[in-house]
């Protein structure tokens, strides 16, 4: 049996195309605007969330544009928000996620100026920002997120670089723009390795996800939104540095331990972890950015999300799970 999240795998590549084609002058403009700001604020929930912590770390080890993230209620309860010169950006699949557009509307109040980056054009929030940028993906139905995750994260990346000063911004974005054609090839050549891994891992309960950098974004997708609301494991993100604050006492033999590394100066301390967890003798899955590609290394998180996709599309089924469907989700208003 297929499920709709399968599709919607499928049709990642051609979401980032059409995206670029139809958006790209225009972000060039939103980065015009952002590279003269003092400050920068990333708001999103779940997937969403996890663009922004990406874009935040990536930017942060090349840049010094000024960056903070909040989820969007923190954002909302927030009473520090600097309003001279800053700027807004919000991120959403619907347009209509109550806690960001909650903020969002706050931003517009205190007189910030707004960015939306939706994949719905008919949303609160590509009406009500500033600024919009409107992605390409079409109706999304899988509730975790995949042509709307992927191309969200490539508009975010392509606006924050643009904006940046990083001295291989035109080589970083001739790449992105280029993503499409590997992420084909990705999709079609990483399904059956990830098919068998999730069938050898389908009776775990738990699963614990590990990255440094921009990869601690994918890590809190792969943990709070793959795996919780995709696969319905339990599941738990950390920044790979805060291994050894908790976790490592809570590793043990046969306990699965994902770890997300692109060989970044932070990476340093993933391999630490790693080689603890294989002398304790964990179930280690380590998804290595060379694997799978040779780009920049911030691009990682866009690369590794095909594999992890895979295996939580699998996960899910052999227990027999639609990892596109909900429980709760959309049923509880708070």
């Amino acid at each position: 049996m297929r499920y709709k999240m399968y599709e919607e795998i499928l049709e990642q590549p051609e979401s980032i195309r059409k995206t670029f084609k139809a958006e790209s002058v225009n972000m060039d403009e939103i980065a015009k605007k952002i590279a003269d700001v003092d400050k920068i604020y990333l708001i999103g929930c779940g997937s969403s969330l996890s663009t922004a912590y990406s874009g935040k770390d990536a930017l942060s080890m090349i840049s010094d544009l000024d960056i903070d993230v909040f989820t969007g209620y923190e954002f909302y309860y927030n009473k520090k928000i600097e309003t001279d010169n800053s700027i807004a950006i919000f991120t959403s699949q619907s347009g209509e996620t109550a806690d960001t557009l909650a903020g969002l509307r706050t931003a517009n109040e205190l007189g910030v100026p707004t960015v939306s980056i939706c994949n719905e054009e008919d949303s609160s929030m590509i009406k009500e920002a500033t600024y919009s940028v409107l992605t390409r993906c079409g109706h999304e139905e899988a509730i975790l997120g995949t042509k709307t995750y992927i191309t969200q994260l490539s508009s975010l990346y392509y606006i924050l670089f643009k904006a940046s000063n990083y001295e291989k911004t035109d080589e970083l974005i001739k790449q992105l723009i280029d993503l499409p054609d590997l992420i084909e090839e990705l999709i079609k050549n990483t399904e059956e390795d990830c098919k068998k891994l999730a069938y050898d891992l389908k009776d775990e309960d738990i699963f614990y996800c590990l990255g440094s950098g921009p990869n601690f974004g994918l890590a809190y997708k792969l943990a709070m939104t793959m795996l919780m609301e995709g696969a319905l494991k339990h599941a738990c993100p950390l920044y790979s540095g805060e291994f050894r604050h908790g976790l490592i006492e809570r590793a043990e033999k046969n306990i699965p331990l994902i770890f997300l590394e692109a060989n970044f100066h932070s990476d340093e301390l993933t391999k630490r972890a790693i080689d603890f967890s294989n002398n304790l003798k964990a179930k280690t899955l380590v998804f290595k950015m060379e694997d799978y590609a040779d780009l920049n290394k911030l691009l990682s998180p866009l690369i590794l999300v095909i594999p992890l996709e895979w295996f939580i599309y699998y996960l899910a089924h052999y227990n027999n799970e639609d990892p596109g469907s909900t429980r709760h989700i959309g049923k509880i208003r708070y």
